[in-house]
């Protein structure tokens, strides 16, 4: 992608109102906005368009107009990095905020299994919390996406995989042996989407519309570390899967592991689950856990973790924590983890342990960080030599 596209608006992220405004803009007369939102809906979230020349059910001129105001412009791709495991992870430049400078940047992740495969994309450049074991949070918060950016890293990773019709994958390599290679879509990259309440919404408005990108709302599961007031809210408004970062189960190790507990502690974070909208056991919250040694990982604290789940229809992801540089914990025991699970187990929970992902190119559950920080650190020093 150029810098020139990078500098039009783009319409990825626009919805039907919006584009049709879009056209008002150019002269199209009312009478033939529906249809023309309707032909431009199709070519970019079913089937992928690039560029207004492929978009061959408009006239010559109306692409031309668009092309001279517009872009179909997504995040642009800095690197790719593949796991031995398949997993991809890919360092996306945003749009500059300002003409000559640099947009921030963000990471996505592609995890793929034999007949799935799950996109795991971020909703803000950097984040607001300083979860101890979380090597993002040691990154601060730059600024919110919009509806664009987020709905972009799924553009992106359709692209670079073949998932439109008629695609072909640029590198086919450990792909899932099924006719979608995305099937799910979750809200764990950087950032607290809760925190960006608005524009995540939106956005998975547009993954989850049947005529567009089609991804059913219980393939989309948004996590969270507990924004107590907007979790209903997110159910009455989204109602996508839902997944809480808990990790403890007593307030004052919550306290450091998630800071965010001393706002809004275990016990009010467990009673806005059990009022979240439609919760049964065929739309469970998911409870992760990261399995930190020594810290959080007793038999006592399996017990206490089940008394306090009791009544919520809930599944518990265990994760093995997964190091970085600096971190402060190591991953618990493998066999510490089973008898962890067992006891959840036996109480009737699901609790798979979660198996570590893209740990050679830091991609895994917690290492996502981006080098925005280093960049802008970098371009400091660049204006103090040259003042």
């Amino acid at each position: 992608m150029s810098n020139s596209d990078q500098n039009s608006p783009t319409l990825i992220g626009l919805g039907r109102n919006e584009l049709g405004e879009t056209f008002a803009a150019l002269g199209v007369p009312e009478r033939a906005r529906g249809m023309r939102v309707a032909q431009i809906w199709n070519w970019l979230y079913a089937r992928g368009a690039t560029s207004f020349d492929q978009i061959t059910v408009l006239s010559k001129d109306l692409r031309a107009a668009l092309g001279e105001r517009h872009s179909l412009a997504r995040p642009e791709i800095v690197t790719e990095q593949v796991s031995a495991d398949g997993t991809r992870k890919w360092l996306l430049r945003l749009a500059a905020d300002r003409p000559g400078a640099q947009g921030p940047l963000v990471e996505t992740v592609y995890i793929p299994e034999e007949t799935r495969g799950t996109l795991c994309i971020s909703s803000q450049v950097g984040c607001t919390l300083t979860c101890s074991f979380c090597h993002t949070g040691t990154q601060p918060l730059v600024r919110n996406l919009t509806p664009a950016e987020i709905v972009g890293q799924i553009m992106v990773a359709r692209d670079r995989i073949g998932e439109w019709p008629d695609a072909r994958a640029q590198d086919p390599t450990g792909l899932p042996n099924a006719e979608r290679k995305i099937t799910n879509i979750v809200l764990m990259g950087m950032g607290e989407p809760l925190y960006n309440f608005e524009n995540v919404r939106d956005a998975m408005g547009l993954a989850a519309a049947s005529d567009g990108l089609g991804y059913s709302k219980r393939r989309i599961t948004l996590s969270t570390s507990g924004v107590v007031p907007e979790i209903p809210r997110w159910g009455q408004e989204a109602n996508t899967m839902l997944a809480i970062s808990l990790h403890a189960v007593r307030d004052d190790l919550r306290d450091e592991l998630v800071p965010i507990n001393r706002k809004w502690p275990i016990a009010e974070l467990l009673d806005a689950c059990r009022q979240y909208p439609s919760l049964s056991n065929a739309k469970r919250i998911t409870f992760e856990y990261v399995m930190l040694k020594g810290v959080n990982d007793s038999i006592a604290d399996a017990r206490e973790l089940v008394r306090l789940l009791a009544g919520i229809p809930a599944k518990i992801n265990l994760i093995p924590f997964n190091a970085w540089p600096g971190a402060p914990y190591e991953c618990s025991d493998w066999e510490q983890i089973e008898r962890f699970a067992e006891v959840v187990n036996r109480a009737g929970y699901a609790s798979p342990v979660r198996s570590p992902r893209g740990r050679d190119i830091m991609a895994a559950c917690g290492q996502l960080k981006s080098a925005s920080v280093k960049e802008r650190a970098s371009a400091r020093r660049l204006e103090a030599a040259a003042s």
